[in-house]
């Protein structure tokens, strides 16, 4: 049997800073329909399912937030029809942008209570 010389098996989850995971799981949970599947009070963290292997981890900090939001790393979420992604995330009161559209995809970027980037993404068939 030969031993695998690859490194990196893919992405296990996204960490994403937060104010307070509290308030943080809650919105995650009522705005996204994320579903905690890890909650460490100790460490202030709570693990979050996406639907996908790749979980988002929001990590409480005691420092500031500051997001710029041209140059964060942020987490893409696939979605099938981004107008309707959007009106929904509009109705649950989260602050979005404008869709955008170009040949392959359609987007649009939103963002949580500390100001965190987030992208929602339909890959054009």
């Amino acid at each position: 049997m030969s031993m695998s010389t690859k490194v990196l098996h893919g992405i296990d989850t996204v960490i994403v800073r937060v104010a307070d995971y509290c308030l943080s799981k809650k919105w995650y949970e009522e705005k996204l329909e994320l579903t905690p599947v890890w909650d460490d009070p100790v460490l202030k963290l709570a693990v979050m399912d996406t639907g996908s292997p790749t979980s988002i981890t929001l990590w409480q900090t005691d420092s500031k937030i500051e997001v710029n939001r041209k140059t964060a790393s942020y987490p893409i979420f696939r979605i099938l029809n981004a107008e309707e992604a959007h009106a929904a995330l509009q109705q649950r009161n989260v602050q979005v942008s404008e869709i955008i559209t170009d040949h392959a995809v359609t987007y649009f970027t939103f963002f949580d209570p500390d100001g965190n980037v987030l992208e929602a993404c339909q890959v054009h068939a």
